[in-house]
């Protein structure tokens, strides 16, 4: 489990095509191999720890974690550096938010945000309790402390949240700091200054159908029929980390049965869904970004 590796920083346009194209030209550039890492990535000394945090975060790098700790694209980091590295397409933006919200070991914050925290409205006290539970229930685990706990709450409302929505009359329409993923629109403002919000239900539109059969695949790997409650209620599932309700995770799976990917069966008392296809995770990935290409 892992608090506060951010260092309050949540991630900024353009910082992840930054972090991922110097890895490529240089696997060493954390650890100085192409100069001052401030230097070379035009930002600082905390920036450059948030950066490096934010890439294996989201599995678009990985690294050893001991001896020479350079960093390499991981494979779905290549397949977005190839097809989108300036995380311009929605699909990206999904991936990258589904990298975060089942990284329980890296980005514990954002994996019980969506997969333990249940509550409709809430503000920073509910969350709290949520992560003091959830490390009470392992015992292996220890506990963080109260600043780290608020900073990754703040951290993670501004990854979702557009910081016009928390604070228009401080944010200048020239100074672009937002999060990218903030596009997805999965958590809203309910009372600016009672700081409560909600979780929102996307809209299906936004949410392609291959990245959507990508996180099913992902999550149910060597099971062709799954239980419909199983990915509305289960940990990692399409219900949790897309916040799916009820009525819009059927519309998604009848949306994704016209692809002949998967086959929606609700007779004789069957509520399942059948993969129909032999693609993996990241053949998906693959064939969205060849469906945009074409």
């Amino acid at each position: 489990m892992k608090f506060r590796g951010h260092e309050t920083f949540f991630i900024r346009k353009g910082w992840l095509y930054k972090g991922m194209s110097n890895v490529v030209k240089e696997p060493g550039v954390f650890q100085g191999a192409a100069g001052n890492p401030m230097d070379v990535l035009g930002i600082g000394a905390n920036m450059v720890k948030a950066l490096r945090y934010w890439l294996t975060a989201t599995k678009l790098t990985s690294e050893p974690r001991a001896g020479k700790r350079n960093q390499e694209l991981t494979e779905l980091g290549r397949i977005i550096y190839d097809n989108d590295p300036y995380m311009e397409e929605l699909g990206s933006l999904w991936l990258v938010h589904y990298m975060l919200a089942t990284n329980e070991d890296d980005a514990t914050s954002w994996y019980l945000f969506f997969n333990e925290f249940n509550k409709a409205e809430f503000d920073e006290d509910d969350f709290h309790s949520c992560v003091v539970k959830y490390i009470r229930m392992h015992e292996d685990a220890s506990m963080p402390s109260d600043r780290a706990v608020d900073e990754d709450f703040n951290c993670v409302i501004n990854t979702y949240v557009p910081r016009v929505r928390l604070n228009p009359a401080r944010v200048h329409p020239e100074n672009n700091i937002d999060c990218p993923i903030g596009e997805l629109e999965l958590v809203d403002v309910v009372d600016k200054k009672k700081g409560v919000f909600k979780k929102s239900v996307p809209k299906l539109e936004m949410l392609p159908n291959l990245i959507l059969l990508a996180a099913i695949i992902n999550a149910n790997e060597g099971t062709n029929e799954i239980r419909i409650t199983t990915l509305q209620n289960e940990r990692n599932q399409i219900g949790k980390v897309f916040n799916l309700d009820s009525i819009s995770l059927i519309n998604a799976l009848y949306k994704l049965e016209k692809t002949g990917c998967i086959k929606v069966i609700r007779t004789a008392g069957l509520d399942v869904i059948q993969i129909t296809t032999d693609m993996s995770f990241l053949d998906c990935v693959q064939e969205y970004y060849r469906d945009l290409n074409n």
